[in-house]
């Protein structure tokens, strides 16, 4: 079967097979309800809390912070709408290249009142620091603002914009997803009142994710009924998902520093061949994540290298995987400030734990025979 290199990270990541491992005796003869007083039931309960303990230890929060979610998706959810109902509308801010899942349900907050501020960012996809000690004085209640942008792998200096954020008064939330298990990610050093992690990004399963909260935080529950995970969310516990969450937390970790180095060496030969063919790296000049390209090509549209790449054998991205469905160009690099023309070309590499350097010499090599085949049809085209 025809199996194109995997360069696609950031959407999501294979299940490792010590992940896998964890979770089979939970699909099969474990499989009780976690609420449950028999002894399946406990079984359940206690691989439960232990990848509760595993989840909290990965970021450096109690496992009494962790509450489980099925997704990223949800639990930015949880927090902006939880938040939200728990307090009298005033001002939302967001950085203006945040995931729609969290853009979304803030705009919906518009219409129940509250008032919502993007926070532009520079060309290099950092945050204005002078728009948000502006926002900040507004007052703002609620701030959220990624650690790490899915697309480019922009960093944001979290701990200074949460410090400002709890001189005001604010409560700040920050989506971790794309950097947990690529960066060092603690919750108690970055000083948020709430984290969000997911497990698909750390070749964990599809369909386990957290919200780490202060327990002084007050949200209200998206999901009402059995009260289970502290009653933040209700709902029959997915055992198997969260073992497996807990599993790659603790791989994950183990594994960090290593995994950044290698990753970081081949994402640098990656930049310097891109570069030669004349493509931008865009947010090269801010601190990234060691696995993460976002480039374009002048006169290339990007969904075309994606199909092109595809048949020559490599998978890549042409955005972000969540937004995959509309035509519209990239926000994030839109807000950036790039050119839409620019923008539409963008091409994404992430790469992960199992790839190789071969592997991008031949991508190199492949998408430098690509790039000129491209550029004759075109000038045959004229």
């Amino acid at each position: 079967m025809f199996a194109p290199v995997y360069f696609d990270h950031n959407a999501t990541t294979p299940l490792d097979p010590r992940v896998l491992e964890a979770m089979l005796p939970y699909l099969t003869q474990r499989f009780g309800n976690a609420s449950s007083r028999h002894e399946y039931g406990r079984a359940a309960r206690r691989a439960v809390d232990e990848a509760r303990q595993q989840v909290a230890a990965a970021v450096g929060a109690h496992a009494t912070e962790v509450v489980f979610c099925s997704g990223g998706s949800e639990a930015n959810n949880l927090f902006v709408k939880g938040a939200a109902a728990s307090m009298r509308p005033a001002t939302i801010a967001i950085s203006a290249i945040e995931h729609p899942c969290v853009r979304e349900p803030a705009r919906q907050l518009v219409r129940e009142g509250w008032r919502l501020h993007e926070i532009p960012v520079d060309a290099e996809g950092r945050l204005d620091m002078a728009e948000y000690a502006q926002v900040l004085a507004s007052p703002a209640k609620i701030v959220s603002v990624m650690l790490a942008n899915n697309e480019t792998g922009v960093l944001q200096y979290v701990p200074a914009l949460a410090a400002r954020a709890r001189g005001a008064r604010a409560w700040f939330h920050s989506d971790a997803v794309q950097a947990l298990g690529k960066i060092k990610v603690d919750f108690r050093a970055l000083g948020v009142h709430a984290l969000t992690l997911s497990a698909h990004k750390l070749n964990g399963p599809q369909g386990a994710a957290a919200l780490v909260i202060d327990k002084r935080i007050e949200l209200r529950p998206l999901i009402a009924g059995g009260g289970q995970e502290r009653g933040l969310r209700s709902g029959t516990e997915n055992v198997a998902a969260i073992v497996g969450f807990g599993r790659a937390c603790e791989l994950a970790a183990a594994a960090l520093d290593a995994n950044a180095s290698r990753l970081n060496s081949m994402r640098r030969t990656l930049e310097r061949g891109l570069s030669n063919l004349g493509a931008r790296v865009f947010g090269a000049a801010a601190e990234r994540l060691p696995n993460t390209t976002l480039f374009s090509l002048e006169g290339m549209d990007g969904e075309t290298l994606v199909a092109q790449l595809d048949r020559a054998g490599f998978a890549v991205a042409s955005g972000a995987a969540c937004s995959s469905a509309s035509p519209e160009p990239s926000h994030t690099l839109l807000a950036m400030g790039v050119a839409t023309e620019i923008a539409r070309g963008a091409v994404r590499i992430s790469l992960g734990r199992g790839n190789t350097g071969d592997e991008v010499e031949r991508f190199l090599r492949t998408f430098a025979d690509l790039v000129q085949h491209l550029k004759r049809m075109t000038a045959m085209a004229v």
